[in-house]
């Protein structure tokens, strides 16, 4: 659940034009995330098991809006729902809801820090948090975040951002556990400054 819900904190960053540096890149991901007012995209996650040679797909849609308001749906193979409100955060699945709030809980005011730092463009300076290397290939570049506190490096052993400069968005997202085993995020559809209902982000 917790891998499930640290992924939110990346999935966010986008990038306005081509980079050329890792300074540009940093740069162009704050000036692009304060000009986001709304993201919308449909996501295909796929879990990669190394024992059982074996991956496992789920599908779903992301939505986010300022200030501070998430929500994460998977639709595919099972129903599950994750929405940050401001302080709130919101647990649902089939059979039942759960409420939490953040500033009560120290494992979901981190989850909620780490999305607010990605959304601000904060996550790729974060020195206390993440060692940060970024490297071009092509019309692609990519962010290599290996975990520096106890809780993520328990979980990770780096996480890798993928961005496509002709497309400005991330596109992809990989997570690396100490397992050999991997998750994959495709993002498609993505659209930015869309207008979205405020009962997206309900709580109830």
């Amino acid at each position: 659940m917790l891998r499930r819900l640290f992924i939110l904190a990346f999935i966010l960053l986008h990038v306005a034009a081509y980079a050329q540096t890792e300074k540009e890149i940093i740069d162009m991901v704050g000036k692009a995330s304060a000009e986001m007012k709304s993201l919308e995209c449909d996501f295909v996650q796929t879990k990669h098991l190394k024992i059982l040679n074996d991956k496992m797909v789920s599908k779903g849609k992301m939505y986010y809006m300022q200030p501070g308001r998430l929500r994460w749906e998977y639709t595919y193979p099972y129903t599950y729902t994750f929405i940050l409100n401001d302080s709130q955060v919101l647990l649902k699945n089939s059979t039942r809801s759960d409420v939490i709030d953040v500033n009560q809980n120290r494992i979901f005011k981190e989850i909620a820090r780490l999305m607010m730092n990605s959304i601000l463009g904060n996550c790729l300076t974060d020195e206390k948090s993440f060692q940060t290397d970024i490297e071009t290939k092509g019309q692609e570049w990519i962010a290599t975040l290996v975990p520096l506190k106890k809780d993520m490096k328990q979980m990770w052993t780096k996480l890798v951002l993928h961005f496509d400069s002709v497309k400005k968005s991330v596109v992809m997202v990989e997570m690396h556990e100490k397992t050999g085993d991997y998750t994959e995020i495709r993002l498609d559809n993505i659209k930015i400054n869309r207008q979205i209902a405020e009962s997206t982000f309900s709580i109830q």
